[in-house]
C-alpha cells in the first residue's frame, strides 16, 4: 500500500474562481515539499488566467479568472506540470535565515508559562526552541506571518485560552507544535516567548516578505543592548525607504 506522501494528488474545485491541489491530510516535510515544488512550476509555467497561487502545509489554491481559463483546462495543464516534477528530481528553492530574538520579559510574557507548563526553566525553554533549524510551512493569517515547524515535543504549547486584541509586531510565539512570527500588531492567541526587531512584511520592498514557504529559520538569543540596536537599524532603513518614495 503506498503511503500518504506517494498518493496521487486530489484536484478539486473552490467556489467558481479557484482549484485545490491537495497532496495529504499530514503536516509532512515530503508533502509539503511536493506543494512548494507545484506553486514554484506554476509560477514559472505563467499560465494564462491563473491569478494567485496560495500553498499551504499540504494543498495549494490556484485563484483563477474564468474568464480566461475554464476548471478542466486547468486541472489539464496541472497534471500535465505534476507529471513533470515526478520525473526530475524535486528541488525547491530556499534559503537560511537568522532571527536575533530577545526572549521573556515584557518581549515574552507567555515564556514564564511555558516553562512552568512542561517543568523547565525559562532558559531551558529558550535553548530548546532556539537550538533547532525551522522549516517555513507556509505564509498566512496575516500578511508575511510564517507558519514554522515543528517545536521539539518539550515545548509544544496549546494556544492561549483567551487570544489576545493586540500582539505586537515582530512577536515569536509558540502554538502546540508550530512556532511563529507576527509581522505586524495584529490580534492572536498564540503563546507569546519573544520578540525579534527584524521586519518580515514591507510593501515597498519585492518580494514584500521577507520569509517564503520552504525557507530554513534559525532563532538567534539577543541581549536588550543588541535588540535595541538591531531595532534602530532597521528604523533607519524604513525610513531611508520611506524618503526615497
Amino acid at each position: 500500500m503506498k503511503s500518504e506522501s506517494h498518493m496521487s494528488a486530489r484536484h478539486l474545485p473552490f467556489g467558481d474562481t479557484a482549484l485545490v491541489v491537495e497532496f495529504g491530510n499530514t503536516i509532512s516535510l515530503e508533502i509539503n515539499t511536493r506543494v512548494i515544488a507545484l506553486s514554484e512550476a506554476v509560477q514559472k509555467a505563467k499560465i494564462e488566467g491563473v491569478e494567485e497561487l496560495v500553498p499551504t502545509y499540504r494543498s495549494l489554491l490556484i485563484r483563477y479568472n474564468p474568464l480566461k481559463t475554464s476548471y478542466e483546462q486547468l486541472v489539464f495543464r496541472i497534471k500535465d506540470i505534476e507529471k513533470t516534477l515526478k520525473e526530475t528530481a524535486t528541488k525547491v528553492e530556499s534559503k537560511r535565515i537568522t532571527i536575533p530574538v530577545i526572549y521573556g520579559d515584557i518581549y515574552g510574557p507567555d515564556l514564564v508559562h511555558v516553562a512552568r507548563f512542561h517543568g523547565l526553566s525559562e532558559k531551558q525553554v529558550v535553548k530548546l526552541h532556539s537550538e533547532k533549524e525551522y522549516r517555513v510551512y507556509m505564509i498566512g493569517f496575516v500578511a508575511g506571518f510564517p507558519y514554522l515547524g515543528e517545536v521539539p515535543d518539550e515545548i509544544a504549547t496549546p494556544r492561549l485560552e483567551t487570544p489576545r486584541l493586540k500582539v505586537p509586531a515582530g512577536s515569536v510565539g509558540i502554538a502546540e507544535k508550530q512556532t511563529g512570527i507576527y509581522p505586524c500588531e495584529a490580534p492572536g492567541g498564540w503563546q507569546i516567548i519573544g520578540r525579534t526587531p527584524i521586519k518580515l512584511f514591507d510593501p515597498r520592498q519585492q518580494p514584500p516578505a521577507l520569509l517564503k514557504p520552504g525557507d530554513t529559520v534559525k532563532f538567534k538569543p539577543v541581549s536588550e543592548k543588541e535588540f535595541k540596536t538591531i531595532e534602530e537599524a532597521t528604523l533607519k532603513s524604513v525610513y531611508s525607504s520611506f524618503s526615497e518614495v
